[in-house]
């Protein structure tokens, strides 16, 4: 075995090389917008894009196309004009009406939600500011993370001043200013202040200021019940396969996350936010400061704010972006506003790789090498399972896991291991969330998975084991929390 493994590394190194000079090769004799096509072909031919995508250089556009189906019952195809549901990309325009409210005097940034809401608990309402809600730094529960919520909660209307409720006399989880924590909860309140303060419903305030006076045409909030054209279905993918997503009562994300719109529109939207049609000079560049850190980078007001290389000199770029994620949609607009360049992705088909995808398309606008997709080894190792059984599907996974032609994927490797726990196989689905968690040993969600795996096989011991673990390294894991709890009683 020593021997062979001496003979087979060099080989595989050369074989490495050869492809990424294939690849520099083609890209030099390639457009941007023919190796941006080539990419996402890709992507799509291997299943992990669907939905429409636009890309502008220099303020210009330069690709713009869809992929995959909007609508899989009928054969309906992903057009650039078809309408996504965005989720957090909502944010943004949240933020953008508040400034305006700021603007015309009627809102002050630092000043106590209570101001403005005078119903709201003063134990913690007096502490949030406008500010606060705007950074997620106010130390509100986020809704999204509560027990239950896409089981229960997320399928009943509310009004907005209803759905305040469900969080506004929980305790907060930190002081408020003192770090960053997402919170849909903080955006769902300032659209309920927008409301408040304007006298007009988010909805229409949303029209009145933004849309109606930029042309977005093919942008609104969505309604589950509203016949509208050209509107994308969600779905979710498990392996190889789809479901339609679920039901999810769209009062529910509200300002945090309810706005559909078109890969044409946002660019609309990109585009003025360079302007002083929305906001003058004066308060726009309040959106985009860095007010707080946040992963690798910083939140601005309903935007991250990161750095990156442009590939040129030892000058990084300021990049302006958010993401989205709700039922049967995952969203990315990304701006680098020093060359006015932009990536809009609208996928639905659930979760996906777009920022993967969006740091090719911009290493390609910045003439920087990039690397094309790989297939999911994921979706490979249930095939073979499912053929073969779990002895092969383990070979399977360790003779290719350093391949150059397939990745591993965390979520991939959970909706993996799910598909196989749905269909009975507990003991398979447990093998593959183990091969996860030796993957991404740091990540709560593959240890919760795994702890789910066990209680189902009847294991309770080692689903508390993993349980535990799932909470250590994720705190905010309230379901992992309310599972232990419940098997502590039982």
């Amino acid at each position: 075995m020593k021997q062979r493994s001496k003979h087979f590394v060099p080989k595989t190194i050369l074989i490495g090389l050869f492809i990424q000079l294939i690849t520099v090769t083609i890209s030099f004799g390639q457009t941007k917008t023919e190796q941006i096509d080539k990419l996402m072909n890709l992507y799509s031919e291997y299943g992990q894009f669907n939905g429409s995508i636009l890309v502008a250089d220099a303020g210009k556009v330069i690709y713009k196309k869809g992929f995959g189906m909007a609508n899989m019952e009928w054969n309906i195809p992903n057009q650039p004009d078809t309408k996504h549901r965005l989720g957090s990309v909502t944010k943004q325009f949240t933020a953008m009406l508040i400034i305006q409210l700021v603007e015309q005097g009627k809102l002050k940034l630092d000043a106590p939600i209570t101001t403005y809401l005078p119903d709201y608990p003063k134990t913690s309402g007096d502490k949030i500011t406008i500010h606060h809600l705007l950074t997620h730094t106010s130390g509100i529960p986020n809704y999204t993370s509560f027990p239950n919520f896409f089981k229960t909660t997320s399928l009943n209307p509310y009004s907005p001043e209803a759905f305040v409720k469900i969080f506004a006399d929980l305790p907060l989880e930190f002081t408020p200013g003192e770090k960053f924590a997402y919170s849909n909860s903080g955006y769902f309140l300032l659209g309920y202040i927008i409301e408040k303060v304007s006298g007009k419903t988010y909805e229409q305030c949303l029209q009145d200021n933004i849309l109606t006076s930029l042309k977005m045409k093919n942008t609104g909030f969505d309604h589950h019940e509203t016949i509208l054209k050209n509107r994308a279905s969600g779905y979710e993918k498990n392996g190889k396969n789809y479901s339609n997503a679920s039901y999810l009562d769209l009062s529910i994300p509200y300002a945090a996350g309810s706005l559909y719109s078109t890969v044409d529109d946002l660019y609309l939207w990109d585009q003025a936010l360079y302007t002083d049609q929305l906001l003058s000079t004066k308060y726009n560049h309040l959106l985009f400061n860095s007010y707080i850190p946040a992963g690798p980078g910083h939140y601005g007001y309903g935007w991250f704010i990161n750095k990156a290389s442009n590939g040129e000199t030892n000058d990084s770029l300021t990049v302006i972006e958010h993401g989205g994620g709700i039922n049967g949609f995952n969203t990315l607009l990304s701006r680098i506003p020093a060359d006015k360049n932009l990536v809009v992705l609208l996928n639905n088909t659930g979760g996906t790789k777009l920022n993967e995808m969006n740091i090719a398309i911009r290493n390609i606008l910045y003439n920087k090498p990039y690397n094309l997709p790989k297939k999911s080894l994921a979706n490979a190792l249930v095939e073979v399972i499912l053929e073969k059984g779990i002895a092969s599907g383990l070979a399977y996974f360790k003779e290719n896991k350093n391949s150059n032609i397939y990745a591993i994927n965390e979520n991939e490797m959970n909706s993996a291991g799910y598909q196989l726990l749905q269909t009975g196989k507990e003991k398979e689905a447990i093998e593959v969330f183990k091969l996860n968690i030796e993957a991404f040993p740091q990540s709560g969600n593959a240890y919760d998975s795994l702890g789910e795996a066990y209680l189902k096989n009847g294991d309770k011991k080692l689903a508390i084991l993993n349980y535990k673990k799932s909470v250590e390294l994720d705190p905010n894991n309230e379901s992992g929390k309310k599972v232990l709890e419940e098997i502590s009683k039982s």
